[in-house]
């Protein structure tokens, strides 16, 4: 392992930001069946606004939604990771574990794959007695991925995402959770 890279998994490299991953990050981040469960597909410069605001998240935090890529290819598949959200909601603040992948990635596991290796890193270095998911009441391909890596729907955390347009079917949100595991 080179020493940019935060880990590997069978399949994949998961690494720091890089210049070099703007471009297919905005394109993944235009493409309106990616972005469906959001309010909008992103414009390159908001695309890019984003990259820089996840890079200041891991200098902030120690972690941040980080690129994943294919072993075999080297190619950029989009991001997984941990963060800490500012908006206001039942779980403002905590860890949260989440991903965006570009379509070819899709329904090959790898969102599960990395999440679950995440969640084995976070535990390792840090003192928290849980993390969540959030997404919206829509998006069920993204609720089976936290249900596939021992994650359960807390109801008692669901909430309207004060970011979302009041009209919008995006607006309701679903919380999941993961408690810490015995002994990590």
């Amino acid at each position: 392992m080179t020493d940019d890279r935060i880990f590997e998994t069978e399949r994949l490299i998961v690494r720091p930001w890089r210049s070099s991953d703007r471009e297919p990050f905005a394109a993944l981040n235009s493409d309106t069946e990616v972005m469906r469960h959001f309010p909008a597909p992103l414009p390159p410069e908001e695309s890019d606004a984003l990259v820089d605001d996840l890079i200041g998240r891991q200098q902030r935090f120690g972690f941040t939604f980080s690129p994943i890529e294919e072993k075999t290819s080297g190619a950029f598949l989009g991001f997984v990771g941990l963060s800490r959200h500012a908006f206001e909601s039942p779980v403002r603040g905590e860890p949260e574990i989440g991903w965006r992948l570009a379509r070819r990635a899709w329904g090959k596991g790898y969102a599960s794959e990395a999440a679950t290796a995440w969640l084995r890193w976070f535990w390792l270095r840090y003192d928290e007695p849980r993390v969540v998911s959030i997404t919206t009441t829509t998006n069920l391909p993204s609720q089976a991925v936290m249900r596939r890596i021992g994650m359960s729907h807390r109801q008692e955390l669901d909430f309207d995402h004060p970011n979302v347009p009041d009209d919008s079917v995006l607006k309701r949100h679903v919380t999941f959770a993961i408690d810490r595991p015995e002994g990590a």
